[in-house]
């Protein structure tokens, strides 16, 4: 390879892999400062709403191109990283900038799939908000993608870096609370619209609202400014995935890193009623998994629209413990934790207070947080193999959690086969639900 022809990916990764010309040693520049060689250059797709926090996750890097169907949304963002280069479609920024290490995807659900795929398909590493699709089908091929890019890759379910989640295995592993069959979630989510129809008067696109590319590769429909962007998207079919899309990925991540949860033997959903083109108000979900690599046959039991699980028998105090949470079952007793898996407690009382006096071993590494993770992996030149990558976590827990969907929208059990994204028991859905058909022009 000519040493013009060097790209800053190619070099990055040789100097991770030990060329240690290309990197400056902080010491030659002395007080601990970073060498410029160091940084990333990343870009983000989506710089308001939750982009703003990603983007401020890892602003210890170069940010070099922001881009947003909405700079007004994305106002704050731009005017803290004033030298980044501004776009409104991720395609002209993918083409004009050959010097970009890695990308954030923060944008509705339905377009992560295109961004993500393109951005592997350049050699980036990706960080893509979760869900990490819409559907199964895309989650699978972003997966196939990962595998081949090689990059480091990070779904943002930041409880999967966390302390609560460790320490949650750790207790478990340890058996202090007996052997688990059982796991129970709930959220106050939906906190947006759902249960409803689509709304028959349209409303005039804003000068500032890209409205053409925040559709993507969804069905055109008219603009309205109460239904879709910036936030009620999540409960629209076309768009989002309701609440166990938008929460499962965060609730469910302790359980299925510890017990391998895919693929369950089957899916059964009751619900509130269904409506075409949304999800409904509430739902209840329950997967059952086959005794597997030593663990018992294990029930998963999601919950949402408020509904909580019956109180467990142990339980001393005020149920439920919060508006949204997570309990593991065991024949001892029982952990329970937010949604993100903070602040687990043991319980009966007196079992936690036992463990509190005397803590198990630490047995899972510590990170500094998910972005801080995600930077580290790309550094070392590694796939972010403990953190939440596309191919071997974020991609199968997203697949578990949209077949909740397909229960709840086909409001039958369903028994799936991951070799063929089929279900198998007899029960029909339309093939949209799994594979989309993409609008013309845009391909995954």
């Amino acid at each position: 390879m000519a040493e013009q022809d060097l790209s800053r990916r190619s070099v990055l990764g040789a100097a991770a892999a030990g060329a240690g010309w290309m990197i400056v040693p902080r010491h030659v520049l002395g007080r601990g400062e970073e060498a410029p060689s160091d940084k990333l250059n990343i870009a983000a797709v989506g710089a308001g709403g939750k982009g703003r926090s990603d983007v401020a996750g890892v602003a210890s890097e170069n940010i070099v191109a922001l881009c947003d169907i909405d700079w007004k949304r994305a106002e704050e963002t731009m005017n803290a990283h004033p030298n980044a280069k501004r776009y409104h479609d991720y395609r002209e920024m993918f083409d004009a900038h050959d010097d970009l290490d890695a990308v954030l995807v923060s944008t509705a659900d339905h377009t992560h799939a295109v961004i993500t795929v393109a951005a592997l398909e350049r050699g980036l590493h990706v960080f893509t908000q979760k869900p990490l699709t819409r559907t199964i089908g895309e989650a699978r091929m972003v997966g196939k993608a990962a595998r081949k890019a090689g990059t480091a890759t990070q779904m943002g379910n930041q409880g999967h870096a966390g302390e609560g989640t460790r320490l949650i295995r750790e207790w478990i592993e340890a058996g202090v609370i007996g052997e688990v069959d059982r796991v129970e979630y709930w959220t106050n989510r939906p906190i947006w619209p759902q249960a409803m129809r689509r709304p028959k008067e349209v409303h005039d696109v804003p000068d500032h609202v890209k409205w053409d590319l925040w559709l993507g590769p969804a069905p055109e429909r008219p603009y309205h400014s109460e239904y879709y962007h910036p936030f009620a998207w999540r409960g629209w079919w076309d768009f989002g995935t309701g609440a166990i899309g938008d929460i499962a990925c965060h609730a469910m991540d302790a359980a299925f890193w510890m017990f391998d949860l895919r693929d369950p033997s089957s899916v059964y959903a009751e619900s509130t009623p269904l409506f075409k083109e949304t999800a409904p108000a509430s739902t209840r979900i329950t997967f059952e998994y086959p005794a597997r690599d030593g663990r018992p046959k294990m029930t998963v039991v999601w919950r949402d629209g408020n509904l909580t699980p019956k109180m467990p028998k142990v339980w001393e105090g005020k149920w439920p413990p919060g508006r949204s949470g997570q309990m593991f079952v065991g024949t001892k007793g029982v952990i329970t934790a937010d949604i993100y898996a903070n602040e687990p407690v043991i319980h009966p009382a007196k079992l936690h207070e036992k463990i509190a006096k005397s803590p198990v071993p630490q047995k899972y590494q510590r990170t500094e947080g998910h972005y801080k993770q995600w930077i580290d992996a790309i550094k070392a030149g590694t796939t972010n193999p403990d953190g939440s990558n596309f191919a071997d976590h974020a991609g199968p827990m997203t697949e578990t959690a949209l077949l909740g969907n397909l229960a709840v929208r086909s409001q039958q059990e369903i028994v799936w086969n991951p070799k063929k994204l089929k279900i198998t028991n007899g029960v029909e859905v339309p093939r949209e639900y799994i594979q989309p058909t993409y609008r013309d022009g845009w391909t995954l």
